[in-house]
C-alpha cells in the first residue's frame, strides 16, 4: 500500500478535527479531516517536548509535544522507543508520524523524530500558515455555495480541488453546527412583557420561555455584560431603559 504524504499541520487542527476509523478488511486506513476540511492520516509537526514517559521494560516510550497551538502525545512501540527516547523535555523536535485514537485520545504514531533549531520552527509557522490561508480560501467558497443541493457542492469541489466526498459532507456539517440560535432578542421581549416594575426572576424566565436552559443562562449573561439587563436583586432581571 502507498504510504500517505505527511502533512505539516498545527496540533491543533489535529485536535479539532474529525477522526475516523479505518478497516482492515477494506484496506482503508484510519484519518482525520481538519476543521477546514482537510484529509490527513500522517502528519509531520515541529513542537517542543514539554513531557517523557519510558516505559521500565522499554517496550512503550512516549513524548507530549506543544506547537504553541496545542499539545498531543507521539507514542512509541517495539523497537521505535530506542530513537523515540533519544529525545529529551525542553528539545525542539520535528516528528513524523500517523495519526490514531484509543480510548478518546488522539495521539500520534511516531515514524521518524529528529531534533531541529529554532530557525527550522519559523519556516515551518509560515509553511503552515500558507497552507491554512489556501484551506480557508476553499473553505469559505464552499461555505458561500452551501445553497446548493449537495451533491452539486460534492462534484464541484471534487472537480475543482480534488476533495473527497467525507470533507465537504464535513465542512457542510460544521456549517450547521455553527448556525447559532440567538435567544436574546425573545428573553428581552419577555422580560419587558412580565416585568410589572421590580425585575422578573430568572426561573420564571426559564419555565415561560420554553428555550434550554443552558442556552438561556448563556444568553442573559451577554445581555448583563452587555449592559443590556441588570440585577437589582439576586435572582432578579431588569432591562436598562435608555431615555432618548
Amino acid at each position: 500500500m502507498k504510504r500517505n504524504p505527511a502533512k505539516k499541520v498545527r496540533i491543533k487542527d489535529i485536535l479539532e478535527g474529525k477522526f475516523f476509523h479505518g478497516s482492515k478488511e477494506g484496506f482503508k486506513e484510519s484519518f482525520l479531516i481538519s476543521p477546514f476540511g482537510q484529509k490527513i492520516s500522517r502528519v509531520n509537526l515541529v513542537g517542543s517536548i514539554v513531557d517523557k514517559f519510558l516505559s521500565e521494560e522499554e517496550n512503550f516510550a512516549s513524548l507530549t509535544i506543544d506547537d504553541g497551538s496545542g499539545s498531543i502525545r507521539v507514542k512509541a512501540f517495539g523497537s521505535d522507543v530506542e530513537n523515540l527516547k533519544k529525545l529529551e523535555i525542553g528539545d525542539l523536535v520535528e516528528i513524523i508520524g500517523k495519526i490514531k485514537e484509543f480510548n478518546a485520545e488522539l495521539y500520534i504514531s511516531f515514524e521518524i523524530g529528529r531534533k531541529v533549531e529554532p530557525n527550522f520552527e519559523i519556516l515551518r509557522r509560515l509553511e503552515v500558515l500558507k497552507e491554512l490561508i489556501k484551506q480557508k480560501r476553499i473553505f469559505d467558497e464552499i461555505k458561500g455555495m452551501s445553497n446548493l443541493p449537495e451533491e452539486e457542492l460534492i462534484n464541484y469541489a471534487r472537480e475543482k480541488y480534488g476533495m473527497e466526498e467525507e470533507c465537504v459532507r464535513f465542512i457542510l456539517e460544521n456549517l450547521n453546527m455553527d448556525k447559532k440560535v440567538d435567544y436574546k432578542p425573545a428573553i428581552l421581549e419577555l422580560i419587558k412583557r412580565l416585568d410589572e416594575g421590580e425585575g422578573v426572576e430568572i426561573a420564571k424566565i426559564i419555565e415561560l420561555s420554553n428555550l434550554p436552559e443552558t442556552e438561556i443562562e448563556s444568553a442573559i449573561e451577554e445581555l448583563l455584560n452587555s449592559g443590556e439587563l441588570f440585577e437589582p436583586k439576586p435572582g432578579i432581571l431588569k432591562r436598562v431603559e435608555y431615555e432618548v
